[in-house]
């Protein structure tokens, strides 16, 4: 039985071979969860909220082989960890991204600055001051994609790691195979 402060997550399969993916030839351990029973998982992590950690309890209708069953939490773990461990690489990546176009978006800005002051102190009319405004404007823009990766692109990454490192601890507990009326 699961302890109260544990979030209960039920998966319900025919055989344990259902809950990782067929074609991965890696040892056991080492498998990919199946891509279904991966997004019920992470679905109904997310849904629970990681306030308590998780318990996985594997219900199936055919008994597993011995070493299976024994290897069944160390495999989920497995998996999980390295989910996590890629979601912070793809972090990384992207604020290493940010920090590029920031730097690139900057120096674009201050010669678009440049450039459209010494416009409007160089040439009058309608078209220095519509030159000069293209160009703040285009530097400002240039300024956009840096921004948004520092405002919101890397949060749904810190979640998804979370999440997963959370699921990396997960217990994982293999429940019966239980007789079906027929």
């Amino acid at each position: 039985m699961a302890e109260a402060h544990h979030a209960r997550i039920p998966v319900r399969l025919r055989e344990l071979a259902q809950l990782f993916n067929s074609l991965d030839p890696s040892p056991f351990i080492e498998r990919d969860l199946d891509d279904d029973a991966e997004a019920f998982i992470v679905g109904s992590a997310r849904e629970l909220g990681l306030h308590r950690p998780f318990e996985i309890v594997v219900h199936l209708q055919v008994a597993p082989e011995p070493e299976r069953a024994a290897a069944l939490e160390s495999a989920v773990r497995h998996f999980f960890r390295e989910r996590a461990e890629i979601k912070q690489r793809d972090l990384r990546l992207l604020l290493r991204r940010g920090r590029v176009s920031l730097a690139i978006g900057i120096l674009f800005l201050a010669v678009c600055l440049g450039l459209g002051e010494l416009i409007g102190r160089t040439w009058d009319g309608t078209l220095a001051s519509i030159l000069s405004e293209s160009l703040i404007i285009g530097g400002w823009v240039a300024m956009w994609r840096p921004l948004e990766i520092f405002l919101y692109d890397w949060w749904p990454l810190r979640d998804e790691r979370r999440v997963f490192e959370a699921l990396a601890r997960t217990r994982v507990k293999l429940a019966p195979p239980t007789e079906r009326a027929r």
